[in-house]
């Protein structure tokens, strides 16, 4: 296995994810006193051997509150940053430095500069699916389950710049009814490849199944308008970050459940709830970004100490400053 990085997206090969590579994994994260996050949409074999599951928040959280020197993040690119962000005296790894992400790319530092002098005096609430500048010109960060509250906390008559992914910034505007509520018109590809159409017709399928939805999602507002016309319980109908998913699937009481995000959701639904039926609205509802932390990237990553992350002290510290505004104004939630 070479050391040197692949220019295109080819995941890193050639290594089954077997007993002999789950103790060799252990054994270097030993050595160097690393702790393995794995993000909700990794594939099972990094989900399994992780110390830690969960979304990119509540992940980040644990690693600014780890004792371990080094965190190995099994996730995208603005993740490991964020973790970089609250944990500056740490060594953050991500197993493969390509792994970025469509929804944090799809705004710049330089835009959203562009965009705040063109609205004086609004405030910037950024999800925390962005970079670590994104975050360094941001007056308040959120999460997708407390964006309504987020936005809820600043006074009325101040314009707020959403950002940047339109579909959770269109859910937040039609929860709180605020008009003077820009979004921007960005986009994670996965969620917004799950389409009404394709949702109301599992959902015609099993009439009886729950709906986990993910606010990223081109389909959100359709479970909304199928529920509103009666061809769902509305009760059956949720709006969930991943965190929430699974503490939603723990609770249900219906024998199956239609899943609207990134297929790799399911993995964890089914371990928190194996009684239940869990299915993908779209099966083909896959992230390629986090695909590319594969069992080969993750044993090159603690064998080499590839790749690390690094955030420059002056945007760390600017942006750590609104994801802390966000938690002061209480419990954050999941993070995506």
């Amino acid at each position: 296995m070479t050391s040197t990085l692949q220019n295109d997206l080819t995941p890193y090969g050639g290594v089954v994810a077997d007993a002999a590579w789950a103790e060799e994994v252990r054994s270097l994260a030993r050595k160097r006193d690393a702790v393995l996050l794995a993000h909700n949409y990794q594939v099972p074999e990094i989900q399994d051997i992780a110390d830690f599951t969960g979304d990119s928040l509540a992940l980040s959280r644990i690693a600014a509150s780890s004792d371990a020197s080094t965190i190995v993040f099994c996730g995208v690119h603005f993740m490991a940053e964020t973790a970089k962000i609250l944990a500056p005296e740490k060594t953050v790894l991500i197993p493969d430095a390509r792994a970025g992400c469509s929804l944090a790319d799809s705004i710049t530092g330089d835009q959203l500069r562009a965009w705040k002098a063109e609205h004086p005096g609004a405030v910037v609430v950024s999800y925390v699916n962005t970079t670590a500048e994104v975050k360094a010109e941001t007056d308040i960060c959120c999460t997708s389950s407390n964006a309504v509250d987020v936005v809820a906390s600043i006074p009325a008559d101040q314009e707020v710049l959403f950002l940047p992914d339109q579909f959770l910034g269109a859910h937040v505007k039609r929860v709180t009814g605020r008009e003077n509520m820009h979004i921007w018109a960005g986009e994670c590809h996965v969620h917004a490849g799950i389409n009404g159409a394709e949702l109301a017709e599992r959902a015609s399928e099993n009439p009886d199944a729950d709906l986990f939805i993910h606010p990223e999602c081109g389909c959100a507002t359709s479970a909304l308008y199928l529920a509103g016309e009666g061809a769902v319980a509305p009760e059956r109908v949720k709006i969930l970050s991943t965190g929430d998913m699974v503490h939603a699937a723990r609770d249900t009481k219906a024998k199956s459940v239609l899943v609207a995000t990134e297929i790799g959701m399911i993995h964890q639904l089914r371990k928190a709830a194996p009684e239940i039926d869990f299915r993908a609205v779209n099966d083909r509802a896959s992230c390629r970004y986090m695909k590319m932390i594969t069992p080969a990237a993750l044993l090159r990553s603690l064998r080499e100490g590839a790749d690390e992350v690094h955030v420059d002290a002056e945007t760390a510290a600017r942006a750590r400053a609104s994801v802390q505004r966000m938690i002061e104004i209480g419990q954050p939630g999941g993070g995506e």
